[in-house]
C-alpha cells in the first residue's frame, strides 16, 4: 500500500466528522478490550475462590468451623463463600431468638441466601451491559461515518469538471476507513459477551446448586436442636 492510500494519511485527509467517529470508535474499542481482560480476571478469580471453599465443605469440617473461618475471610473470599455466611448468619440469628418452627428457620436462611446470590450476580454480570452495546451500536456508528464522508467526497467531485478514478477512490477509501473500525470495535465485544454469558450462567447454576445443598443440610440440624452444627 502507497502512502496516499495508507489508512493514517486516509484519516488525516478525511473531513471532521470521520476523524470524530474514528477516535470514538478507537476509545470505544479501548474501554471495551479494558472490561474484556478485567472481566477474564475476575471470573478466573471466581471460579478459583469457589473451588476452594467448596473442597473445605465437604471436606468434613463443621458448619461452625466454617462460619467462623468466613468470617475472619469475608473481605478475600468468592461468592459461595458468602453466600454460606449469609445464610449461616440468619439461621444462628433465628436460633438466637428461639425459634424452633423449621419451616421458619429454612424460609429465613433460604431469604438470605437468594438475597446474597442476586447482589453476587449482579457484581459478576457488571460491564457485561456496556460490552452488548459496543457490539451492537459500533457498527451503526462507523456506518455514519462512511456515509458522511462519502457524502462529502461527492459533494467535492461536484465541482470537478471532469471525474476520474484516480480522484474518487481516496474519498472512498477514507469514508470506508470508519465501517472498518466499527468493526474492529464491535466483534471482538460480540464475542466476549457471547462468551461472558455463558460463563456466568454456569457459575449461577453452581452457586444455585449449592444453595439447594446447603439447605438440605440445614434442615437436617434443624431437628437436632443442638448449639454446634455439625455433618
Amino acid at each position: 500500500m502507497n502512502q496516499e492510500f495508507s489508512i493514517v494519511h486516509l484519516l488525516l485527509n478525511a473531513s471532521w466528522v470521520v476523524q470524530a467517529v474514528v477516535l470514538l470508535l478507537l476509545f470505544v474499542s479501548l474501554m471495551s478490550w479494558t472490561a474484556i481482560f478485567r472481566k477474564l480476571l475476575s471470573l478466573g478469580d471466581v471460579g478459583r475462590l469457589n473451588d476452594e471453599f467448596e473442597r473445605e465443605f465437604w471436606s468434613g469440617k463443621s458448619l461452625q468451623e466454617l462460619f467462623a473461618a468466613a468470617q475472619q475471610n469475608a473481605k478475600l473470599a468468592g461468592p459461595m463463600e458468602r453466600i454460606f455466611a449469609s445464610g449461616m448468619r440468619e439461621y444462628q440469628k433465628l436460633r438466637e431468638r428461639r425459634i424452633t418452627d423449621s419451616g421458619l428457620l429454612m424460609d429465613g436462611a433460604r431469604r438470605a441466601m437468594r438475597a446474597s446470590l442476586q447482589r453476587e450476580m449482579d457484581a459478576i454480570e457488571s460491564n457485561l451491559s456496556m460490552l452488548a452495546s459496543v457490539g451492537s451500536v459500533s457498527p451503526y456508528v462507523g456506518l455514519f461515518g462512511t456515509v458522511w464522508g462519502i457524502m462529502h467526497a461527492f459533494t467535492g467531485l461536484a465541482q470537478m469538471q471532469q471525474v476520474t478514478l484516480a480522484k474518487v477512490a481516496p474519498g472512498i477509501a477514507e469514508a470506508l476507513v470508519a465501517t472498518a473500525i466499527g468493526l474492529f470495535a464491535a466483534i471482538p465485544a460480540v464475542l466476549a459477551f457471547n462468551r461472558f454469558s455463558r460463563d456466568i450462567d454456569r457459575v449461577a447454576n453452581r452457586l444455585e446448586t449449592f444453595i439447594e445443598e446447603f439447605s438440605n443440610i440445614l434442615q437436617r440440624n434443624v431437628g437436632a436442636q443442638a448449639t454446634t452444627l455439625t455433618r
